[in-house]
């Protein structure tokens, strides 16, 4: 079949064909962006509606008279405080000094010893006590750990009681220290 449409019609067509598509697309979008707005509508009143209600509560709250807190709870309040306030002091003291007295029972731990557990008691009537518990390969070991610890300056008094020598080797044993 013979084409008898020109060339310049033939581009007239595809022109008009473009100019079509794209105002068409121009159309939808505008539709689209028309529904898109008025589906938003109700939920900007709603919010609008919701901070205006929001701000006329904070300003009736802030007119209101607040009462003046009663001896009791200032008591509350005040016990609190010096709770928390000791709480603090001890934790700051308690890891300097901890940290101190593990280093040096590490430093002066033959290599005998193996150490299971130190606790740390500091009791109003007793006073500050330090309990070792462990496992010496013999008692030399264990005496030597003793005497090592007892002339060291930060311990006033090292307390190994003499059941722990009753063993010859492998002995599990609590060495209860005072610090100075």
């Amino acid at each position: 079949m013979i084409n008898l449409i020109p060339n310049e019609d033939k581009k007239q067509m595809a022109r008009d064909f473009y100019l079509r598509l794209m105002t068409l697309f121009f159309i939808m979008l505008g539709i689209s962006l028309l529904i898109a707005s008025i589906l938003i509508l109700p939920s900007y009143f709603l919010s609008y509606v919701e901070k205006n209600a929001t701000n006329t509560k904070f300003e009736s709250q802030k007119n209101e008279f607040i009462p003046l807190p009663d001896q009791n709870t200032l008591t509350v309040v005040k016990d609190l405080k010096n709770k928390l306030n000791l709480i603090e002091d001890a934790q700051k003291n308690q890891s300097i000094f901890s940290q101190k007295i593990i280093n040096e029972i590490i430093l002066k731990k033959p290599s005998g010893i193996k150490i299971t557990g130190i606790s740390y008691q500091n009791d109003p009537n007793t006073g500050k006590k330090i309990n070792i518990n462990g496992k010496a390969s013999n008692r030399e070991i264990l005496l030597s750990f003793r005497l090592a610890l007892e002339n060291d300056a930060l311990f006033s008094k090292v307390d190994l009681p003499i059941s722990n020598f009753v063993k010859g080797s492998d002995i599990e044993f609590n060495l209860s220290l005072i610090p100075s």
